[in-house]
């Protein structure tokens, strides 16, 4: 086999190949089995048949073709090996060469990873704002909790913004009921701004056992963006009413006895999680310091497939959920234009990020060990809420398992970096990021999106997508310890 390369830009490559007759017995012999057990013919049994007597009843270009189709993967392969070459996506093959019973070439054009310098990276600094619970934090976890335990009482007046009503409603276009649009002792905060644009406006100031008909235009379903008639009727009108805040509700909300203790508990988990959140702010601070700092030549084709992708994804998640893209992000004072501009920039991002910190991975020569990949699988499981073995099996079966390595190896880069990389905050003191480099959060890059090495992008499913908010369990109290501090892209589209 004789091989050369042929850089195109610095992340395109065009690799040449060429096979003698001899190297391609191995695919002949593939080929006539192959079509032999495939055709019937009289006094041979399946897979019999001589190969002269093949080629006399379908062809020898039908043969050639079903050599070419086994062999150029397989030199292909064997090519890429040879000169180091690392493709993203598939390759654009084409045959430029066949001399039966002598010589078989092509040609592959292939999307590479790019060579990257990698920054100097020592005495890495980094700034961040320093942890501070203020009153206003105390406030909103007390008010929250006290939320919870508040009592709905019912009241003789009309409804007013903060109550909260039991209501019918009834949507109908032209007359016809909307789909989904009837419902009866539907339990609604006033003024809440949830539901549909006009509820609260008409809520304000009707009585119990009151009816009126407003306006709306559908935000959702196969009727979205016609104009509907709703009627509503209150059936009651309660009033929330507050614990008082004292030892007695310090109590009943929580483990603690004294609201004074609980004040202490809620300062130091609010503590711990702007601790956590800190290290995070560290962590995107270094990336951005990194991209900045490196010249990343991005492959097209690889950033349109990763934006195609994820708009793709969001579109048919919000179509599941009967919403249109277009009207979703009218609802965010958006439009389709500004989106898929943001959507680019963080996808760019999300592949410089990829590149950098292999490059720094391959320059460190970090490897993996057992209890990596064993940690990512149940970190991973546990997101996905499926059992660390079902996982494993996925990661198995589905080709995963390279692009997991990949991915722990970026993590353990990052993670590398941020352990020496000096952090102060904006007071100039020292960060100290102990707790939050022993968690998952401080090894994660969910904002380089999936691995791209060898991917095809053309509707393979992607599963490094991170929409998900985490769940976290804690005390009966919520001091925010939920706060999500991984770096997810992705996308957050």
């Amino acid at each position: 086999m004789k091989t050369t390369v042929e850089p195109l830009s610095p992340t395109r490559v065009k690799m040449a190949v060429e096979m003698s007759f001899d190297e391609l017995k191995p695919a002949f012999d593939a080929a006539y089995k192959k079509i032999g057990a495939e055709v019937r013919i009289p006094g041979f049994r399946p897979g019999k048949v001589p190969a002269r007597i093949l080629e006399q009843r379908i062809g020898r270009p039908a043969i050639l073709d079903e050599v070419v189709n086994n062999a150029v993967p397989k030199f292909y392969g064997e090519a890429l090996q040879e000169h180091d070459v690392r493709p993203l996506g598939q390759p654009d093959i084409e045959v430029t060469r066949l001399d039966d019973g002598d010589t078989i070439a092509f040609t592959a054009e292939v999307d590479i990873r790019p060579v990257i310098e990698v920054p100097d990276l020592e005495s890495l600094a980094v700034t961040v704002d320093p942890v501070e619970v203020s009153d206003a934090d105390m406030d909103n976890q007390v008010n929250a909790l006290r939320d919870r335990f508040a009592m709905l009482t019912s009241v003789d007046r009309s409804a007013a913004i903060g109550d909260y009503v039991s209501l019918d409603l009834a949507a109908t276009v032209d007359g016809k009921p909307v789909d989904g649009g009837t419902t009866t002792g539907l339990s609604y905060e006033v003024g809440a701004g949830d539901l549909m644009v006009g509820l609260d406006e008409a809520l304000v100031g009707m009585d119990e056992a009151d009816t009126k008909t407003f306006q709306t235009q559908l935000a959702a379903g196969d009727q979205a963006g016609l104009t509907a008639d709703v009627e509503i009727t209150v059936r009651a009108v309660k009033e929330k009413k507050l614990p008082a805040l004292d030892d007695e509700f310090a109590s009943t909300a929580s483990e603690f006895d004294t609201l004074d203790e609980l004040r202490a508990d809620i300062t130091e988990r609010l503590t711990r999680t702007k601790r956590l959140q800190q290290g995070a702010e560290a962590r995107d601070a270094l990336v951005d310091h990194l991209i900045a700092s490196t010249d990343v030549p991005l492959p097209e084709a690889v950033i349109t497939g990763e934006f195609e992708w994820r708009k793709r994804a969001m579109t048919a998640e919000l179509e599941e959920a009967g919403m249109t893209l277009e009207a979703y992000l009218e609802g965010l004072d958006s439009t389709v234009e500004e989106h898929d501009m943001e959507l680019r920039d963080s996808v760019e991002k999300a592949v410089r990020t990829q590149f950098i910190l292999e490059s720094i991975a391959d320059q460190r020569e970090i490897g993996i060990e057992n209890d990596d990949l064993v940690g990512y699988i149940v970190s991973r499981a546990q997101r996905l809420g499926v059992s660390p073995d079902d996982y494993a099996k996925q990661v198995s079966s589905g080709g995963q398992l390279p692009a997991a390595v990949a991915e722990i190896r970026r993590n353990k880069a990052l993670a590398q970096l941020l352990g020496a990389t000096s952090v102060t905050d904006t007071a100039g003191e020292a960060v100290d990021l102990a707790t939050y480099l022993g968690t998952d959060a401080a090894r994660a890059t969910d904002h380089s999106g999936h691995d791209h090495e060898g991917h095809d992008h053309s509707g393979h499913d992607h599963e490094g997508h991170d929409h998900e908010g985490h769940g976290h369990e804690g005390h009966e109290h919520d001091a925010g310890e939920s706060e999500q501090v991984t770096t997810s892209s992705e996308p957050k589209s």
